[in-house]
């Protein structure tokens, strides 16, 4: 069988990495398609390089545009690819535009689309990620949840059982890939940034309803100001170039003198910097589940999540991009003794994946 990946954004690079890796550990056909959704030299190209995975076959160089705009370019390109290829599976992974252009290309071609990370919900229409998961679900063949709740999801949403498999979740291959082969750099990874364990908190975001509005990035740098002041943590902020760009245009760049901002790192530095950090602020998905793994305490910038598993858990709480719920989840949090457990799966989701493929 001839399996196609087909992947534009950081985190999809990271959760196929450890199917990828599987194909090549056991000398499986594929080839990768990268849309190219969300490039730059130092947030993506780094992940295949660190991660030593091959440079895809195809890179379709379609980044920036409106959400349509940006869907129809992608499917005129992967369809032709797809045509010349001849796949017998096209894997796509998660919610982003990526996923959405080669599910309908590939379901129209009558090819089997097999959707990791299927059954996610935050019920939030307003979400382009929203409807891109929802679409994709309905047109796989294959549908690989996380956990026994997206498979309830999904099943609530009458998509048959039979195309529903419980494998896990892909990020914890990846977060125990990485802590097992480069325990080496961990030490190295906090000098470079001058950083002593549990003495940081390291705080992200990106959402555009986050950082593309004044009054709630204002909120959420504030938030994060003031627990700094209070904890007497350093606040480690690889700052995404749409929030600095967005700190810089609407005048908020007092604020990162109280942080230590540096540049958006790979995943490996990224794993390690969430393992030693006292308290994790995101408002990524990725993160939240990885901090989740990690047993890192999380407070989530965000209303909703698709993760609620994390919030199960009890290691994190919706802080929103309110200032003074941001305060109170630290508050609330800190001295919460949490009974970690992992909801994600035990890092095999790869293996289960293939064999019911190959079935």
């Amino acid at each position: 069988m001839k399996y196609c990946f087909i992947l534009g954004t950081r985190p999809e690079i990271i959760k196929l990495y450890s199917c990828i890796k599987f194909c090549e550990e056991n000398n499986l056909d594929y080839f990768l398609i990268h849309t190219n959704q969300h490039y730059s030299l130092n947030m993506d190209s780094v992940f295949f390089d660190e991660l030593k995975l091959k440079p895809a076959k195809y890179n379709l160089g379609i980044n920036g545009g409106n959400h349509g705009e940006m869907t129809g370019k992608m499917m005129i390109s992967i369809e032709k690819i797809l045509l010349d290829e001849k796949p017998d599976v096209v894997f796509v992974q998660g919610d982003t535009n990526t996923v959405l252009a080669g599910g309908l290309v590939a379901s129209k071609l009558h090819i089997p689309v097999a959707h990791i990370e299927a059954g996610l919900r935050s019920y939030d229409m307003k979400m382009p990620e929203e409807i891109n998961r929802i679409a994709t679900d309905h047109l796989s063949t294959y549908l690989f949840s996380p956990t026994q709740k997206q498979k309830e999801i999904l099943l609530m949403e009458n998509i048959s059982e039979q195309k529903i498999f419980v494998t896990g979740n892909t990020i914890v291959d990846a977060v125990l890939r990485v802590k097992n082969n480069f325990q080496n750099q961990a030490e190295n990874i906090l000098k470079k940034y001058h950083l002593e364990k549990n003495n940081y908190i390291l705080f992200t975001t990106h959402r555009p309803s986050n950082v593309d509005n004044k009054a709630n990035l204002e909120q959420i740098l504030k938030g994060i100001r003031k627990i700094k002041n209070i904890s007497l943590k350093k606040i480690l902020f690889p700052i995404h170039p749409r929030t600095k760009n967005n700190i810089e245009k609407f005048g908020l760049t007092e604020f990162l003198n109280d942080f230590e901002v540096i540049e958006p790192v790979g995943f490996i530095e990224n794993v390690f910097l969430e393992n030693n950090a006292y308290f994790v602020a995101t408002d990524s998905g990725g993160i939240q589940e990885e901090a989740c793994i990690l047993q890192k305490k999380t407070l989530i910038l965000r209303e909703n999540t698709e993760r609620p598993e994390t919030l199960e858990v009890g290691g994190a709480v919706l802080v929103g991009n309110d200032f003074q719920k941001i305060l109170d989840g630290f508050e609330n949090l800190k001295n919460k003794n949490i009974h970690w457990f992992n909801p994600f799966g035990d890092g095999k989701s790869a293996e289960k994946i293939f064999s019911y493929i190959s079935k």
